[in-house]
């Protein structure tokens, strides 16, 4: 068969499947903005049958042989090349696993993830407990399958779904280095802080918190022909590359947390509205794993609407927002607030210097659970040692505890440590974005996230898969991931 022929059958067969996962993204944000709970069993079954769908579709020996006969032809250009390595990397996690454990696991995970929202309402782990360990003892099952066809350990096979050929090697060194650096850095840090910046005063009505994060999305760039926010639990984004939801939660008596969550998921709208609109519908055009896409929202949050210039720009935006008066409201106190040090329980309200220790922990239990030296029976008092360790603190119940991220009671085994790789990544970008343009940072400070966004656009969002992470990162940059970069951040920003 010609290349064009067999090349023309795997993009119109992957194409399916990338649909397919658009319709099951827009089931996940539905399920968190939207539905009922009542509705909960029949969502479950409805995901199952659509993820068996897919599944069977991916892992048809048909495809296999298709992607043998094009491999053999080699690629007529790069983007092709790519596009066949990123099509044989899911279809070999789809073929090692079977057809009922899919569905199996899919079933128990959108149980699991309702129960843990009655749970955590409740801050009851006991309510949750056998839901979770059937969804552990389903996720050890596609660990160990996945391992025989990847290689590497059980907990590597999972990791390789949000992190393309990560390796816990690699991982576990970076975060030695981060664990070395950052105990004496944090007491540094709450030293050189002094006192409490002053909190504007609330309360602050949901519907001007959420007229002040839709005007904050369009400086960023957000496009609202193609997006849109929302409300749930957990903040979080999803859909499509050209419907993209996003979602926050409100706390009328504190609009800055909610804010920067809206800014944070505004940076994986973005990238997401930036992948190359010609791979549209080819695994090469989608995001390059979840290291980047965190980059990309930390970078948004932490790099550039955490700095100065940038508050110095939002500040009479939210005085204006909620009539707010006095000093509590000027620029230099927003800085102190959006960059105050403070360990904390939970890990979606951490600052970026102890955030690291949130995720080093969970990286670790996740290894031991998907292992087995560990069982979910262990995961409260497991939590609690790790955050005295990691920070001196002992949450005070279950929902400040185990029970305050979604990902595992959904089903998300193995993309903790995306987050604080996303968090180097963030920084050694912006890095760089700076360097290439010196009106960047300016450009922040006015409102103005042009030029920022044109060269994230070029270096990051417009290579789509074309790339490998380290790749990706070495060509925007100039080297692969350097903890040393985001060290140096750290300390400009808070000892500087």
């Amino acid at each position: 068969m010609p290349y064009a022929s067999v090349h023309a059958k795997l993009e119109n067969h992957f194409a399916r499947l990338t649909k397919l996962e658009d319709v099951a993204a827009f089931l996940d944000w539905d399920t968190a903005a939207m539905m009922p709970p009542g509705g909960a069993g029949s969502r479950s079954e409805q995901t199952a049958a659509l993820r068996a769908a897919h599944h069977e579709l991916l892992s048809r020996p048909e495809v296999g042989s298709w992607l043998d006969e094009a491999e053999g032809m080699g690629a007529p250009e790069p983007w092709s090349a790519a596009n066949l390595r990123e099509m044989r990397r899911r279809w070999t996690h789809a073929t090692a696993v079977p057809s009922d454990l899919v569905e199996a696991l899919a079933r128990a995970e959108s149980v699991c993830e309702t129960t843990w929202r009655e749970a955590r309402a409740r801050s009851d782990f006991a309510m949750v407990r056998p839901r979770l360990a059937e969804v552990l003892g389903l996720v050890r099952q596609v660990a160990r399958a996945k391992a025989e066809r990847l290689g590497g350990s059980p907990y590597e096979a999972l990791l390789d779904a949000y992190e393309p050929g990560g390796r816990c090697g690699r991982i576990d060194a970076a975060f030695a280095e981060l664990e070395a650096f950052l105990p004496g850095f944090i007491a540094q840090a709450l030293e050189r802080q002094g006192g409490p910046p002053k909190v504007p005063p609330g309360p602050f009505p949901v519907s001007l918190q959420r007229e002040l994060g839709l005007r904050l999305m369009g400086v960023l760039g957000f496009d609202f022909e193609r997006g849109r926010l929302d409300v749930s639990h957990h903040p979080f984004c999803g859909g499509a590359q050209d419907d993209v939801r996003i979602t926050t939660r409100y706390d009328e008596e504190n609009f800055t947390s909610s804010l920067m969550g809206v800014l944070h998921e505004t940076g994986h709208a973005l990238y997401e509205m930036g992948l190359p609109m010609e791979w549209r519908w080819q695994p090469v055009g989608r995001a390059r794993g979840m290291s980047v896409h965190e980059s990309q929202s930390l970078l948004f949050e932490m790099q550039a609407c955490r700095s100065r210039p940038f508050l110095t720009f939002a500040a009479p935006l939210m005085r204006e927002a909620f009539g707010g008066e006095g000093p509590a409201w000027d620029a230099d106190n927003l800085y102190r607030l959006y960059t105050r040090v403070r360990p904390d329980f939970i890990r979606v309200d951490a600052d970026e210097v102890t955030y690291p220790a949130h995720v080093i922990l969970r990286y670790r239990l996740e290894q031991a659970l998907v292992g087995g030296a560990m069982e979910v029976d262990d995961l409260p008092a497991a939590w609690a040692e790790g955050m005295e360790r990691l920070l001196g603190i002992v949450p005070p119940d279950d929902a400040r505890g185990c029970l305050q991220d979604i990902h595992w009671y959904a089903g998300a085994w193995g993309y903790f440590p995306t987050y604080t790789l996303g968090a180097m990544t963030a920084a050694q970008l912006f890095d760089a974005a700076c360097r290439a343009d010196a009106d960047v940072l300016p450009g922040i400070g006015r409102g103005d996230f042009s030029p920022l966004l044109r060269w994230l656009r070029a270096s990051v969002h417009g290579k789509g898969s074309s790339l490998s992470t380290d790749e990706l990162l070495t060509q925007a940059t100039g080297r692969p991931l350097d903890p040393s970069v985001f060290e140096s951040h750290l300390r400009r920003r808070y000892l500087g």
